[in-house]
């Protein structure tokens, strides 16, 4: 047993030599594993959670493509398991919505195959991901745990990685188109982080169709549209869904008050603090609108992203 670690590292060290590569838009060395593009550090951790996740059947697992409405997702997830708790010390009250429910090829497994999972002890353990569903489910060994995938449109999620990219590594106003006109070359080529984009909701769509038990497919402009209907219906995936007394006492929408934007944007953990990765808490929020891409993206950006969409989508039942 004492060699094993050394021949799993160097198992995954000579796979991910042999791999598809490419730069990003950062100049990041990315690879590609089962059709998507992931650096050296994160593809190790997708590594380490496909050989060493062992999925308990009440497992729930949150995913989604980057910057589409992870955070909202978390704390509405985090929300409906801990209604029965008083408001005065509810979760979300002491801890980002990422620190309570952790990426698992990020967070847990970034350096092991059998990370100390202690802390999640109770039942059901939440935890998420980005990586696409086909992905996940070799880490899921068949497991009927429950998958939750948020889809965004594109733009609006490209537009929100720029942001959160900006932010974090401090760029100047002058830098920062640049770097959008960079991540968009990025964006419509599919070689970017997590990417493509497509292949990523298309693989979760495909899971939800053939498995809707255990597969929740929700779209973000409904869960903005229509918040009350798609968090009973969140609900009800999870196996706790709301009682007629509940909602008659308002229980929906005193969890959809608890985490709206303005509300997790002014709380105190969330104006301070940072993650476990050393990101800002606060660079979590901004303004989670629909369609504020068409304040940063010219009308030949859209154009050429909605043509590549339409392309991709072609005989599905998804609709940008």
């Amino acid at each position: 047993m004492e060699n094993e670690i050394p021949k799993n590292l160097q198992r995954d060290i000579s796979l991910i030599s042999s791999l598809p590569c490419d730069i990003n838009f950062h100049g990041t060395k990315l690879f590609k594993y089962q059709g998507c593009w992931y650096d050296n550090k994160t593809l190790q951790g997708i590594l380490n959670l496909q050989r060493g996740f062992e999925p308990q059947e009440t497992d729930i697992i949150v995913a989604s493509f980057p910057k589409s409405g992870t955070t909202w997702l978390k704390a509405l997830t985090v929300a409906l398991l801990e209604r029965s708790k008083h408001s005065s010390n509810h979760p979300l009250l002491s801890d980002n919505p990422h620190g309570l429910v952790p990426v698992l090829e990020l967070r847990l497994y970034t350096e092991t195959s059998k990370p100390d999972l202690t802390n999640f002890s109770s039942s059901p353990r939440l935890f998420s991901t980005h990586v696409p569903f086909h992905t996940l489910q070799e880490a899921l060994k068949n497991s009927s745990c429950k998958v939750v995938y948020l889809w965004r449109n594109v733009k609006d999620a490209l537009v929100s990685l720029w942001y959160f990219d900006c932010a974090n590594l401090k760029i100047e106003e002058e830098r920062s188109m640049l770097l959008l006109e960079s991540m968009f070359e990025s964006f419509c080529k599919g070689v970017s982080y997590y990417g493509p984009f497509w292949e990523h909701v298309l693989s979760y769509r495909r899971g939800s169709l053939e498995d809707p038990e255990h597969v929740l497919f929700l779209r973000y402009e409904e869960l903005k549209t229509e918040p009350f209907v798609q968090l009973k219906k969140l609900a009800e995936f999870l196996g706790c869904p709301f009682t007629v007394e509940e909602e008659e006492r308002g229980s929906v929408e005193e969890i959809l008050d608890l985490c709206s934007l303005r509300n997790l944007k002014n709380l105190e953990v969330n104006k301070t603090g940072k993650t476990a990765r050393g990101v800002d808490h606060k660079n979590f929020f901004r303004k989670g609108e629909v369609g504020d891409f068409k304040n940063y993206l010219t009308p030949e950006m859209e154009k050429k992203i909605d043509m590549i969409i339409e392309e991709k989508f072609r005989g599905t039942d998804l609709k940008l």
